[in-house]
């Protein structure tokens, strides 16, 4: 079970378009935020049409979420905002595992699996907002807190017994 689960029937999806929209609570906003490894998960929503294709169903929406992540250089807190288009086809498991042959096209639509009696938009919707996040968030001020601790470039310190090596070494 997902911290942010938000299931629906597959027999309530027919062949026209079944407009939903679903939004996390606080509570499982903070579990989304542990998971992840954010300082904060503000808020998630999905809005999405789903709509029966087959033996697949095709998902297709936007997620809007906004966070808290922490600077991978300072650790100081770096709002973010997200807002992602997403489109995701459910597939039974067993298509899914035969789809793990097949090589997908850029404008091809991202996969996940259904379990027979529901899909999960909720996280679909979390697994949107985890992709949509800048891996190596930076504060505003981390090139100016680095160079007051001594780091001039991301691979370069200017201060301790190594920059006093380099100097000797004339590089």
């Amino acid at each position: 079970m997902s911290e942010f689960s938000r299931p629906f029937a597959l027999d309530t999806i027919g062949d026209a378009p079944r407009t939903v929209s679903i939004s996390a609570t606080p509570l499982e906003c903070a579990a989304l935020a542990a998971r992840f490894g954010l300082a904060a998960v503000q808020s998630l929503s999905a809005k999405a049409r789903l709509v029966a294709q087959g033996d697949a169903y095709l998902v297709t929406g936007n997620m809007a979420g906004s966070v808290i992540q922490l600077c991978i250089a300072t650790d100081e807190p770096v709002p973010a905002s997200v807002n992602e288009a997403f489109e995701i086809r459910f597939v039974s498991p067993q298509h899914a595992i035969a789809a793990d042959e097949i090589e997908l096209a850029s404008d091809d639509c991202d996969m996940m699996e259904h379990d027979g009696q529901s899909l999960d938009l909720g996280e679909a919707a979390a697994q949107t907002l985890a992709l949509a996040l800048d891996p190596f968030p930076r504060a505003a001020n981390a090139d100016t807190i680095l160079a007051k601790a001594g780091v001039v470039g991301d691979d370069e310190v200017v201060i301790g017994p190594f920059a006093a090596l380099k100097g000797m070494l004339g590089k």
